[in-house]
C-alpha cells in the first residue's frame, strides 16, 4: 500500500503549499483507490493500486485527444500535467528492449508444447506476457506489448 500512503502525504504537503490543482488531482486519486478498496471489501495490493493509476492515465490521455479535436488546447495541457502528477506514483516504464526479451522467453515458453505459435495465438501470448511483465515488476503499454508479440508471432 506505499502508493496509497505516499498520495496521503503529498496531499497534506499540497495543502500545505496551498497548490490547488496538485491537490484536487491527488485527492482525485485517491478517491478512485478508495473506491476501489471499498468495491472490493479489502486493501488493495500495490499491483491492484498500480492497475488503477494506469487506468487513470489512459483516461487522461483520452481527454487530452478530445481536447485538442475541440480546439481546447488549455484543458489539455492541463490533463497533460495530471498525467505527470499521476505518473510520478508508478514504477518507471519498461524501455522496447526489455518488453521484446520478455515477449521472445513468453513466444518460447508457448512454443514448448511442440508447435510454433502463430498469429492465431495472439491472446494466449498476450495473456503469457502481461503476467510476465507484472510478475517482474514492470510497468508497459497494452498497445506498444500487443505490436511487439504480433511483430514476434509474425517470424
Amino acid at each position: 500500500m506505499a502508493i496509497a500512503k505516499k498520495i496521503d502525504a503529498d496531499i497534506i504537503t499540497a495543502m500545505k503549499a496551498k497548490d490547488e490543482h496538485r491537490l484536487t488531482t491527488l485527492r482525485m486519486v485517491k478517491s478512485a483507490l478508495k473506491n476501489k478498496a471499498i468495491d472490493k471489501r479489502e486493501e488493495l495490493t500495490d499491483a491492484e493500486e498500480s492497475q488503477i493509476l494506469t487506468t487513470l492515465i489512459k483516461q487522461r490521455r483520452e481527454s487530452v485527444e478530445s481536447f485538442l479535436k475541440g480546439n481546447r488546447p488549455e484543458l489539455a495541457e492541463k490533463e497533460r500535467v495530471e498525467i505527470g502528477m499521476i505518473e510520478a506514483y508508478l514504477p518507471q516504464e519498461a524501455s522496447e528492449e526489455e518488453i521484446r526479451a520478455v515477449v521472445e522467453k513468453a513466444i518460447a515458453y508457448l512454443a514448448e508444447g511442440g508447435t510454433k505459435p502463430g498469429p492465431k495465438d495472439m491472446g494466449a501470448a498476450m495473456k503469457v506476457v502481461q503476467q510476465r511483465i507484472l510478475a517482474d515488476g514492470l510497468r508497459a503499454g497494452g498497445k506498444k506489448v500487443s505490436e511487439l508479440v504480433k511483430a514476434e508471432l509474425a517470424k
